[in-house]
């Protein structure tokens, strides 16, 4: 369809999917599944149904968000935030997270030896796993570092299977982390690490955030501020590749959010969840249920393990969060940190109404981003 290669085409049809979306989030039957999930179903169903590009054939707007609206989104909900946020979360998030990380990379290796994708037509087995292990535990960034590394992304049938398998179960494990927090703490109450904000409405963007006045002063420094730190971020991983400029650019959000005339500034919170909201229809567009079957046994391999990495990484993190009483809030925003990187973790605290989790789950998905290629290299090596 030539719709598909239109980028104004599928721009509208995102951003209308983010309004949609968010306006089902506050009617009565669809308040519970809230904007997020809504969101991510219906860009799924749309991408399949041919109406949105998928993975195969990425439209070079996802691309864009990917680089600049995801980013900045981070940037925006960032700048809401006040570092005496992290006295009480941060110390159980980082934990969490790190467990999660060494969890993903058991899950790996476990599931390697389990179902041998190298004897299954998974071409460089053990560059895969290095992908997986490295998106597992700090987002996809992480994976296509690893595939340039070895290579992968030079094999178009493989990469597609690759992205699918992951971005399927990356949205299925969001969609579980999103009912799994409430649901758990009705079973086993547990006392919460911080408490939320009693203003924001789960799954939902927080009424005062709506009523939020704006003025042409507040966006035009709010995108001032966010478009160059993007800028120098990005210049700063240019001259130092080591470092991740996600790293760079939530340092500098954090560093303007103490400032008391941004604070006074109007609309971030609005500005970074639609961009994240973008974000999470494109993760949507990119569940792509025609790559895997167009790969057969080689998508099923893929789908299998990624699977099972997943729940072996879920199973383990959530037992020993209920071993050590954990708050299961911080235990499923830890666990998206690593599986889907810091913008789902972001907008998985939006979503639960922990705005009081944004940040932790945004730092921990940072460093994940930081650590992430380096193990999946280490991994990928080991299994070689």
């Amino acid at each position: 369809m030539h719709l598909l290669s239109d980028n104004l085409y599928v721009t509208a049809v995102l951003l209308l999917l983010v309004v949609i979306a968010e306006w089902l989030g506050q009617r009565k039957y669809f308040h519970y599944l809230g904007s997020t999930l809504i969101v991510i179903i219906a860009a799924a169903i749309l991408a399949n149904a041919h109406f949105l590009p998928s993975s195969q054939d990425a439209s070079p707007v996802y691309e864009g968000i990917f680089i600049y609206a995801a980013p900045l989104g981070i940037f925006f909900l960032i700048l809401d935030v006040r570092l005496k946020d992290l006295r009480a979360a941060g110390l159980p998030m980082i934990v969490m997270f790190l467990a999660g990380a060494a969890f993903s990379v058991a899950g790996v290796l476990i599931s390697f030896y389990i179902i041998k994708p190298q004897l299954h037509g998974v071409r460089n087995a053990f560059a895969v796993a290095g992908m997986y292990t490295g998106t597992y535990i700090g987002g996809s960034a992480n994976l296509n570092a690893v595939a340039l590394q070895y290579g992968v992304n030079k094999d178009g049938t493989l990469f597609a299977a690759i992205n699918a398998s992951d971005n399927i179960i990356t949205a299925v494990w969001m969609i579980l982390t999103i009912f799994l927090p409430p649901f758990l703490q009705r079973l086993f109450p547990r006392k919460q690490a911080f408490v939320a904000d009693t203003s924001s409405k789960v799954n939902n963007l927080n009424t005062d955030t709506v009523k939020e006045e704006m003025s042409i002063l507040s966006i035009g420094m709010m995108l001032f501020l966010g478009i160059a730190s993007l800028f120098l971020s990005q210049f700063i991983t240019q001259l130092f590749p080591k470092i991740p400029s996600i790293l760079t650019l939530t340092t500098l959000s954090l560093i303007f959010a103490q400032i008391p005339f941004v604070q006074k500034l109007k609309g971030s919170k609005i500005f970074g969840y639609f961009l994240v909201l973008l974000f999470l229809a494109v993760i949507g567009a990119y569940c792509d249920i025609h790559a895997l079957i167009s790969n057969g046994n080689i998508a099923l391999t893929l789908l299998m393990w990624v699977t099972a990495i997943v729940f072996i990484h879920g199973i383990l993190l959530f037992v020993l969060g209920a071993i050590f009483k954990q708050d299961w809030y911080i235990i499923s925003i830890a666990s998206n940190a690593n599986i889907g990187g810091a913008t789902s973790a972001a907008a998985l605290a939006t979503s639960l109404g922990r705005r009081d989790l944004r940040l932790p789950g945004i730092l921990v998905g940072s460093l994940g981003t930081a650590i992430g290629t380096y193990i999946g290299i280490f991994v990928a090596e080991f299994l070689r």
